[in-house]
């Protein structure tokens, strides 16, 4: 995982880079964790874009951070989601909580 702190725009960006599974999620969440009480972000984007599998332990793991995040004022977006994984997201509901930005929306933040 890959962690970016945009400071004028207080976006914290973490890139997933592995499959998110029960082996991983654990591990992610204390890292994500941390980063996010330690910026206080108003947004925390999770790019998906190297991530061709998740299971329910990772469904678990947006939802933690997406109350950590609510929990400091802040909000959670995802952005390149494969379409499997997108599926999975929209079965479970999580779209209805957690938008997906679109590469044009997340490149003027980034910017």
């Amino acid at each position: 995982m890959k962690t970016e702190y945009v400071k004028e725009d207080k976006l914290l960006v973490f890139e997933i880079t592995e499959e998110i599974d029960h082996h991983v999620a654990e591990n992610l969440r204390r890292k994500m964790d941390n980063e996010i009480q330690r910026y206080l972000p108003k947004t925390v984007l999770f790019n998906f874009n190297n991530v061709t599998f998740m299971d329910s332990a990772g469904i678990g793991m947006l939802i933690g951070r997406y109350k950590v995040a609510r929990m400091i004022g802040g909000k959670v977006e995802l952005t390149k989601v494969k379409p499997s994984i997108k599926k999975i997201l929209e079965m479970c509901g999580l779209l209805k909580i957690i938008p997906i930005v679109d590469e044009e929306e997340e490149n003027e933040k980034c910017v």
